[in-house]
């Protein structure tokens, strides 16, 4: 009662502070008391890829065969058989030109031929019943090589008058019409074979023990995009250029589109010192002065962070050299809310294939 009568007998003010934390206390207590939420995040493994420190060179596409079509006597065209960027088969005739004159001669020697091998068989036979010389028989043989020679002769000046593909490929823009009259070395079109492509490029010397025959390498051009069109080295020159120290190499680029052209500039990457590296997303690197480092979610979803050196990069992916072991997990997402030493929550892994918004509805 005496506690009651001095608990009533204070001032009114001080009574209603009394009051009032009495009873906000217990709950101000209570919620200290309650448990951190844990911070929901996305990781990534760090895993096991191929690296390798790429070297830049700038290369120039070639067909894998190209020739110049030129005629080999002067003569008049009397028809063409084909037509701008035709592709031929192999054998096919392209040209023809005027050889009426040829084929009149080529008519008289194989009469002659004919005639020239009558001869022969009616001394041979005349020979063999004794009616006639063995001298005969020679000179009747002679004169059916010199006939035969001469037809061959002939045919070689009809297939002067021919030009044919040497190889299967697609002919460039045609520079003569039917009609015009045609010299040795006139150009009348271009054939190249563009299954394949040689892409020709220089290295500097000092990286001649980096090369060998069948080394992958990757080509880009700006006439195709962001393509990467991938190819490997089929032939290293035999000499290092005095003059720049540099060294030719050809690779050989596969072309089933047909879309690489001779005469294309490409970007090539060769690879070097190539090995086994720890990859991790660009996006868990975490920048500390001039250190890197990742925070990696340990045992009880508990944040560490840890410092690490960092080799190659590749678009989105950087290589760890120390710091990390490959399976670990390292946060990709949520780096911007999470301290060392605070539990977190793995929404989700990170496995490079999916987008953010894929990972966050899969998640949900």
């Amino acid at each position: 009662m005496t506690v009651f009568r001095a608990f009533f007998a204070l001032p009114p003010v001080v009574l209603v502070w009394v009051l009032v934390l009495g009873f906000s206390i217990p709950p101000l207590m209570a919620q200290s008391q309650e448990a951190p939420k844990a911070i929901p995040v996305i990781v990534a493994e760090a895993r096991l890829e191929a690296f390798a420190d790429p070297v830049e060179a700038l290369g120039t596409l070639k067909a894998m065969e190209s020739v110049n079509l030129t005629a080999n006597v002067t003569e008049t065209v009397s028809a063409l058989h084909f037509d701008d960027g035709q592709r031929v088969t192999a054998g096919q005739v392209l040209v023809e030109m005027t050889s009426a004159e040829e084929h009149a001669l080529l008519e008289e020697g194989q009469a002659r031929v004919a005639e020239a091998e009558r001869q022969y068989d009616r001394v041979k036979a005349l020979v063999t019943q004794r009616a006639a010389s063995e001298s005969l028989l020679d000179e009747r043989r002679r004169d059916l090589d010199a006939a035969r020679a001469q037809l061959v002769a002939i045919e070689s000046r009809l297939a002067d008058r021919l030009i044919k593909a040497p190889f299967a490929g697609v002919i460039g823009l045609r520079n003569i019409s039917a009609g015009a009259l045609v010299r040795p070395g006139d150009l009348i079109a271009t054939l190249d074979d563009d299954s394949r492509m040689k892409l020709d490029f220089a290295l500097p010397s000092r990286y001649l023990p980096d090369l060998r025959l069948g080394l992958a390498i990757q080509g880009r051009a700006q006439a195709l995009g962001d393509r990467v069109v991938t190819g490997a080295i089929a032939a290293i020159d035999s000499r290092v250029d005095p003059a720049t120290r540099a060294i030719q190499v050809r690779a050989l680029l596969p072309n089933p589109e047909r879309d690489l052209k001779p005469g294309l500039l490409m970007r090539v990457e060769v690879p070097r010192n190539p090995r086994q590296g720890l990859a991790i997303p660009e996006a868990a690197l975490l920048q500390r002065g001039k250190d890197h480092r990742v925070l990696v979610v340990g045992a009880g979803d508990k944040v560490e962070e840890r410092r690490v050196e960092i080799g190659a990069r590749r678009p989105g992916t950087v290589e760890v050299t120390t710091g990390l072991a490959a399976g670990e997990r390292v946060i990709t997402h949520g780096t911007d809310k999470v301290r060392p030493g605070q539990v977190v929550r793995v929404l989700a892994v990170d496995d490079g294939t999916r987008s953010l918004r894929e990972i966050l509805e899969a998640a949900k």
